[in-house]
């Protein structure tokens, strides 16, 4: 008798967001049967992403790893690789830089992002490939997919959400999920 062979199933999920209804900086996030409210960039969507535009990109943008705030222990229920922030983590988003949309350590004079935000925006901070595995000057830095400011505000070009919401979306995603902005 042969057994049957059991195959996993590898299509990546898909998440979606969706401009919200009202204003160009609210989003709706579904993953599955699960929605939710989301922040985007300050200037709403657009198909031709710049550096410091405050645009999210309208793009189908596949998830490569994580981020999360060191001193909370908490396990994330997630397959997607997360690391741990340091202190001397920083994003470069200098376009003429070779390390441009790159992870870089502290010292670092070209300009660039701290990982370890003090507002918190990035104790949980998933890297979406915009611009990453195939870079171009000045197509846009540091598209991440994060935690939300109070009052939902607009992002500068990031999709975020609230803890809550990151928590419940979490265990859909591993690297290769396809976030598409619409």
């Amino acid at each position: 008798m042969e057994k049957k062979r059991r195959t996993r199933r590898t299509v990546p999920s898909t998440i979606i967001v969706r401009p919200a209804p009202g204003k160009k900086s609210r989003a709706l996030v579904q993953c599955g049967p699960v929605v939710v409210s989301a922040a985007i960039g300050r200037s709403g969507r657009a198909l031709l992403k710049r550096e410091g535009d405050g645009a999210t990109p309208v793009a189908s943008m596949k998830l490569l790893c994580g981020f999360r705030r060191g001193e909370h222990p908490r396990r994330l229920e997630t397959a997607l690789p997360i690391r741990r922030i340091r202190e001397d983590m920083l994003w470069c988003d200098q376009p003429n830089d070779p390390n441009y949309n790159r992870l870089v350590r502290a010292p670092f004079r070209p300009s660039h992002e701290e990982m370890k935000r003090k507002d918190g925006l990035y104790d949980i901070c998933l890297v979406m490939d915009w611009n990453i595995t195939s870079r171009a000057r000045n197509r846009g830095s540091a598209i991440f997919f994060h935690l939300i400011k109070p009052g939902y505000q607009p992002t500068a070009g990031c999709v975020a959400v609230s803890p809550r919401d990151m928590r419940r979306l979490l265990p859909h995603m591993r690297r290769g999920t396809i976030v598409r902005v619409l």
